[in-house]
């Protein structure tokens, strides 16, 4: 079967077992689990005949002996002894529970995983797959999962401009599900020939990441281990905490990431009842430029401090990152002195599954201490006025960011050449020079010249669908922002 066929398959079951309460992601979840210990099964057998650490009396063998309420007993057991194991194993395993109560249809999906040879598929199938189902969990809006799920054009966009090299160091301070890890494995595998070395360094030290959420970390260390990245054995590469909270004094080549949306860094406060509340709260480290709860600032700050002096970045970041003031002109004006912020991408709306997102991806090379500012000339591409994309009937595809690529010239980003001038001002990729930007109002980063036809013609306005999920789109950003001020007010 090819690969969409066994997506809608697996997925197929999940109709079944949302009559039973069970979300997306609690399938997904369970999901995780059985393809592991499937896939174990089939490593510790001829002609791998790999020790996997996962005890006898768990293992999948035991899983397809039982049936009824022994088998709902069993596996919520198993579940809560590989929790306790060492490594990847336990990582995946921690804090699990058995979300399916209905003992015919837990074994339904066991049967169905087992009438497969997941080992025997390519790295590329098995993680198409679970990235197809990860795709399927994100666009159920109600689970929230979407946030943690960055559309995988603009990744694999912004891995080509980065253009990452073998026996390099790339990191994720927020990894969610692995998008970007999963990008930059294929972006080395595909345009390298890999020697031994490189490979060993591309399975086992390139990757370290990030994710303060469990369920989310699980599904990444799932998707890293479908795509050959990582030993089952092996110590986990994705962290579960907060990266925020400290330098961890690891430095890398290249960060990729898209931190978390939401404005405040918050942490969750149980009490003795075991009621939860959200605190806001402030970073208060020695290398940040800026004491702010502002989430977006902090992580800008952070992946400055991980990068090596010869490192590069690519960040998604939300409008208020290029013109907030306060903290926010504070961290402009040292991450273009101390780096070489050369591009911003303007992203158009209509991309993220949380609504009414206005996003941009910022570039930056980090530099050594000097007295002059690294920033010389910042270019921006505007792919956001009249453009517009929706998830499901118009979505953003990778040929939409071709010439954005083509423009950024990863082979040499510093002859580039400008599409907009006096004679053409809709050319979408201009230059701003740092003068230009320094004497702006709080060195505002939030640039754009294209003219909006929307708003100069009246007899050209979009379609009717799009002007009303516009409209949809700014009243949802600006009750969030009453919303922010009522609690700030309350607090």
């Amino acid at each position: 079967m090819n690969t969409a066929t066994i997506v809608n398959k697996v997925w197929s079951y999940c109709n079944v077992l949302r009559d039973d309460g069970v979300s997306y992601g609690d399938y997904l979840e369970q999901l995780t689990y059985l393809l592991f210990l499937k896939m174990a099964d089939e490593y510790s057998r001829p002609p791998y005949n790999r020790e996997i650490g996962i005890p006898e009396e768990y293992n999948w063998e035991s899983l397809k002996t039982k049936r009824g309420g022994e088998l709902e007993s069993h596996y919520s057991m198993l579940l809560r002894e590989l929790g306790k194991q060492k490594g990847m194993l336990g990582q995946i395993f921690v804090k699990s529970q058995n979300k399916i109560q209905d003992p015919a249809k837990l074994y339904k999906i066991i049967d169905m995983i087992d009438n497969e040879q997941w080992v025997m598929m390519g790295s590329d199938v098995k993680g198409d797959i679970y990235e197809g189902l990860l795709e399927k969990n994100a666009e159920d809006t109600k689970s929230g999962a979407g946030q943690y799920f960055t559309p995988r054009v603009l990744i694999k966009a912004m891995v080509d401009c980065i253009n990452p090299e073998p026996l390099k160091s790339i990191s994720d301070p927020a990894c969610g599900t692995g998008g970007f890890f999963l990008a930059a494995y294929d972006h080395l595998v595909e345009d390298y020939k890999l020697d031994k070395e490189q490979k060993d360094y591309l399975k086992h030290k390139t990757f370290t990441g990030n994710e303060i959420v469990p369920n989310t970390r699980r599904l990444c260390l799932m998707n890293m281990f479908l795509h050959n990245i990582g030993e089952m054995t092996g110590e986990s590469m994705i962290s579960p905490n907060d990266s925020l909270l400290a330098d961890s004094g690891q430095r890398f080549d290249y960060i990729l990431t898209n931190p978390p949306f939401g404005k405040k860094s918050s942490m969750t406060i149980t009490n003795e009842e075991g009621e939860q509340a959200k605190e806001e709260m402030s970073y208060n480290r020695q290398d940040f430029w800026a004491t702010t709860s502002n989430k977006q600032l902090n992580f800008v700050q952070h992946i400055r401090t991980m990068l090596k002096t010869s490192g590069k970045a690519a960040v998604v970041v939300p409008d208020n990152v290029l013109f907030e003031g306060g903290a926010g002109e504070t961290v402009r004006k040292k991450i273009m002195q101390n780096t070489d912020l050369h591009t911003i991408l303007r992203l158009p709306t209509g991309l993220f599954y949380a609504q009414g997102v206005k996003a941009n991806v910022i570039f930056f090379d980090n530099k050594p201490a000097s007295k002059e500012s690294w920033t010389k000339d910042v270019w921006i591409y505007d792919l956001r006025t009249n453009k517009h994309f929706t998830l499901k009937t118009s979505p953003l595809r990778y040929d939409d960011l071709k010439n954005f690529i083509k423009c950024y010239n990863p082979e040499n980003r510093h002859q580039r050449t400008e599409t907009w001038s006096e004679d053409n001002p809709d050319g979408r990729w201009r230059k701003y020079t740092y003068k230009e930007i320094h004497t702006r109002d709080k060195t505002s980063l939030d640039i754009f010249w294209v003219k909006d036809d929307s708003l100069a013609d009246l007899d050209n306005l979009p379609d009717p669908d799009i002007l009303a999920k516009e409209i949809v789109e700014n009243l949802e950003e600006g009750l969030e922002s009453f919303r922010k001020m009522m609690k700030n007010t309350n607090e």
